[in-house]
């Protein structure tokens, strides 16, 4: 079998959303737990690929679906849309993720006269690793840096978003941030402990920037 690519990647992902968007999955029906929901799309999607295509299969070591080509995927309810995931520090919130994101938007319905349910995937989008940063964060520490701010403005923007309590660390990715400044990035990440990841600002964003592949939208 031929080796998965990106590209390959992100046009089997229309494929597969045109696909799933007209399917009737019986065994879904009235399940409300989106987490469930989640995790078929995705066992599904992967299943699609691996008869497709050789590739190198994600596990607890790499942290993400396609370790050799550095993407994970996300399946996301529209009307929950935020996906939780395992950030490591607050350089994520300003650097990225380090991993690019293959994002599927989905509304479920369920049909009673079927007794079968329809997940139509309304978006998918493909971001580039360097916009996986938080927006505003990235927003505020870029406008920051084009009014000539110092480090010291650096530090406080920081503290003033709680990003940091630790005086050593701030000096310290303030430095980074100056010899570095960091790209805007196009989801919103929160601050609080479960450190939840939303796709809004993407899709606002897809149609005007070349960072974001918008793969798929329903018409």
């Amino acid at each position: 079998m031929p080796k998965l690519t990106i590209e390959t990647l992100k046009r089997e992902a229309q494929t597969f959303s045109r696909a799933e968007s007209r399917h009737k999955e019986k065994s879904l029906f009235g399940i409300t737990d989106s987490k469930e929901v989640d995790m078929y799309l995705e066992h599904k999607f992967k299943e699609h690929l691996r008869n497709k295509y050789d590739f190198e299969g994600g596990n607890s070591t790499s942290g993400i679906d396609f370790p050799d080509l550095q993407v994970d995927i996300r399946f996301t309810d529209i009307y929950q849309p935020y996906s939780s995931y395992p950030f490591k520090s607050v350089w994520q919130k300003i650097y990225g993720l380090g991993c690019s994101l293959l994002w599927f938007m989905y509304e479920k319905t369920d049909n009673t006269k079927s007794r079968s349910a329809t997940m139509n995937i309304l978006h998918t989008l493909f971001m580039n690793h360097d916009r996986t940063a938080d927006y505003q964060t990235t927003k505020g520490l870029i406008s920051i840096l084009e009014n000539e701010g110092n480090k010291e403005d650096l530090m406080a923007f920081m503290f003033d978003l709680f990003l940091l309590t630790d005086e050593s660390e701030a000096n310290e990715l303030a430095n980074e941030i100056l010899a570095n400044p960091p790209k805007l990035g196009y989801v919103r990440i929160s601050n609080a402990l479960s450190r939840q990841m939303q796709y809004l600002k993407a899709i606002e964003r897809a149609s005007q920037e070349k960072h974001i592949d918008l793969l798929f939208k329903v018409n």
